[in-house]
């Protein structure tokens, strides 16, 4: 699964990106960083403007004894488990892309893993399905829709983001959920695999 995402271009140029569909070219502000991890500030395309909102939907937890801990963020949800009660609604209703330039997968020995990064060739940034809903914890938040592995990212991972074609977008968005999950299915373009020797579990 994503676990971590780079979008390197500025909320102007994100908004260039998605200015076919748009219906809003005010970007909200905020302060999204390069690199993002569960539960960190991320851009989205939703409701016709770019917004920025928590990646993962709060799952709540609870200690040893009971005690309430920090939400987990569920920032990945599955193509086959898009009926569950905890995904159903928001898929049906709040669907938005989110603008990525490269997303990451681990690989290596356990211990020692490192980053691979997956992007599109000569793309400054791809869109991923997602859905959002609003949360008492941190306001908006957004998951990333995945499905079966292509064979780029299948040596590394047997599941990775929905990446959507432009032609696909307004279908994605739009009223019809079932045409919208038909979507959903492996990237069948090319993609660039760049190997590094950054360890996985890199500072934060």
């Amino acid at each position: 699964m994503c676990n971590l995402y780079r979008m390197n271009q500025s909320r102007t140029e994100v908004a260039d990106f998605f200015s076919s569909i748009a219906q809003d070219m005010r970007v909200a502000p905020g302060n999204a960083p390069a690199e993002i991890y569960p539960g960190y500030p991320g851009l989205v395309l939703a409701e016709g403007q770019i917004q920025q909102m928590a990646w993962g939907f709060p799952l709540a937890r609870k200690g040893a004894k009971g005690q309430p801990l920090k939400p987990k963020p569920v920032n990945n949800a599955r193509s086959d488990k898009l009926g569950s009660p905890f995904w159903s609604a928001s898929f049906r209703d709040r669907r938005c892309l989110v603008p990525v330039s490269e997303f990451a997968e681990a690989r290596g020995p356990k211990g020692a893993k490192t980053r691979t990064w997956f992007s599109l060739p000569q793309a400054p940034l791809m869109a991923v399905a997602g859905f959002w809903r609003g949360t008492e914890e941190w306001g908006p938040a957004f998951t990333m829709v995945m499905t079966t592995a292509n064979e780029a990212v299948r040596p590394l991972h047997d599941r990775m983001p929905v990446v959507l074609n432009p032609k696909d977008w307004q279908t994605y968005l739009g009223a019809d959920p079932q045409a919208a999950f038909e979507l959903c299915r492996p990237y069948s373009g090319t993609m660039d695999v760049k190997h590094t020797d950054v360890p996985w579990l890199g500072r934060r």
